[in-house]
């Protein structure tokens, strides 16, 4: 497969990416729409700052791909939906993904799509369910040379607010493992929670472009920090969503991990900078 669509996502010198995931709303949590009540504004804002990609979904991807011209973000497309995040009295959960996902993803320009493969406690269907989706995005993303980016969610019970993500770097390594070989083009994944083991990750990843995703709100250095730790393990890149829309200046924390990615800025140089652009 050529997979051109990927020289538009990764940086001509870097080669790394930092994509921005503004698809919460699609899971249908009302916490997740903190920041992103009006999509417009938002991705207004964030095509100013220049990420390399912003993560959409079928419904609100207008908002970057009508903007005129080609010096935008890429469109990465959100083409499955679950309902892990709710209460567990919630009722049954369910994992399905766009039935012409692929086809969509061609006629919206993206450079990729991106879907879960999940991993929750005591919800082996979900698993089953998210494997038969990859298996059938894989037939059509080969079809038509679409980039396949899964998402290996592994997730534990997190009090009674439902599930959250789980750090254990064997749990998390082992999920990867199985996303690259069901055919991931790109891979998605949590960071661990001791980061001094995330090589272990990128290594069973292979050749396949890891990136890293950004999970709940943190502090700046926290944000940054955990940022360079995972690049140095060999992480091609991030994802990162609620710690850049709910910022309180989004476009400054985008540039601020830019400069990390891209132009090798230290933490405390992304700070000063944070710092400065406050003033």
């Amino acid at each position: 497969m050529g997979l051109y669509r990927l020289n538009r996502l990764f940086h001509p010198v870097s080669r790394r990416a930092l994509d921005v995931a503004v698809d919460h709303g699609f899971f249908g949590e009302p916490q997740f729409l903190r920041g992103i009540e009006r999509m417009d504004r938002v991705v207004g804002e964030l095509v100013a700052a220049d990420p390399d990609a912003i993560q959409l979904t079928l419904g609100q991807a207008r908002h970057l791909q009508s903007i005129p011209g080609k010096l935008k973000p890429a469109l990465i497309l959100r083409v499955d939906v679950a309902n892990v995040y709710g209460s567990l009295e919630s009722g049954s959960r369910f994992s399905m993904h766009l039935p012409n996902a692929v086809e969509e993803a061609v006629r919206l320009d993206a450079v990729a799509i991106c879907a879960n493969l999940l991993d929750v406690p005591g919800q082996p269907e979900l698993r089953e369910a998210t494997i038969r989706s990859l298996v059938q995005l894989r037939r059509d993303a080969t079809r038509f040379d679409m980039p396949l980016m899964i998402e290996p969610l592994v997730m534990k019970v997190g009090g009674p607010s439902g599930y959250i993500t789980d750090g254990d770097v064997v749990r998390i390594a082992t999920l990867v493992r199985q996303a690259v070989e069901l055919g991931a083009d790109l891979i998605k994944a949590d960071p661990s929670e001791d980061l001094d083991e995330y090589a272990s990750v990128v290594e069973v990843a292979g050749d396949v472009p890891l990136l890293v995703r950004g999970g709940g709100r943190v502090d700046n250095r926290s944000l940054l920090e955990r940022t360079v730790a995972v690049l140095s393990a060999g992480a091609s890149g991030i994802v990162y969503g609620r710690n850049v829309i709910q910022h309180p200046r989004p476009a400054a924390i985008t540039r601020a991990l830019k400069a990390i990615l891209h132009d090798g800025a230290t933490v405390d140089e992304s700070l000063v900078w944070l710092e400065e652009t406050q003033r």
